[in-house]
């Protein structure tokens, strides 16, 4: 079977001038040169977004390109999307997102790019998008509520931000303990989780002092917050 790489990041990345994340997950590609191709949907396609991409990877070392849905510019998305070596889903408003990629066929082309052995990875909304649920801002900015709207590809529910924003914690264990989110990860900004497959591999963290997390139900409606092992990237 085509091995099967998704790194799923709570926070980091060439958004927050941190590199680190970003090159964990092209080393997964073993590519010397390679595809990647950024998809700003969530943040509505934002020109200053997509320039910071294309700064942070530059043509000399990558062959870069973006999906854009707001002014489409790709007929074949699937076939677009087959041809990188790997995705990468900026954040911004995940509900929006999702709503929009099923109206383009981008759900479809998406899992069928990571079956075929894309490397796919994203950051916030671009984590929480792979998932079955998660937690998001999307509908009230400062609060963070259950969405159930994810693409499946991973079981469980993500929450991204998990120690940069004061609603996330309390709001996921608040979700799991009612059944309106099922069981599932945490990471804090700079830490991402790695995928083969469907099966969890590592988490690893880019700065000191951030973590992993599983949350899921315990007796009498109690949450339990188990810190999964995090590996230190070094920088440089």
């Amino acid at each position: 079977m085509t091995d099967r790489h998704l790194v799923a990041m709570g926070g980091g990345g060439f958004s927050d001038a941190d590199p680190v994340l970003d090159r964990y997950a092209l080393d997964l590609t073993g590519a010397p040169k390679p595809k990647v191709c950024f998809v700003p949907t969530a943040s509505g396609d934002a020109l200053a977004y997509e320039d910071a991409f294309l700064a942070a990877f530059p043509a000399a070392s990558f062959q870069t390109s973006v999906l854009r849905l707001f002014q489409r510019e790709v007929a074949d998305v699937t076939a677009f999307l087959g041809e990188q070596d790997l995705v990468y889903v900026g954040g911004g408003n995940t509900a929006i997102m999702l709503a929009a990629w099923r109206l383009h066929g981008v759900d479809a082309a998406l899992r069928s790019a990571w079956e075929a052995g894309v490397v796919m990875s994203g950051v916030s909304a671009g984590a929480n998008c792979w998932f079955e649920a998660s937690t998001t801002d999307s509908f009230l900015i400062g609060r963070a509520d259950p969405l159930l709207d994810g693409l499946g590809l991973l079981a469980g529910s993500f929450t991204p931000h998990y120690d940069g924003e004061a609603t996330r914690r309390p709001s996921l264990h608040a979700h799991v303990a009612s059944g309106a989110l099922p069981p599932g990860l945490a990471c804090d900004d700079f830490v991402a989780v790695r995928f083969a497959g469907t099966e969890l591999v590592e988490a690893v963290a880019s700065r000191p002092g951030c973590g992993a997390y599983r949350v899921t139900a315990g007796p009498g409606g109690a949450v339990e917050e188990s810190p999964i092992p995090t590996r230190a990237l070094t920088p440089g």
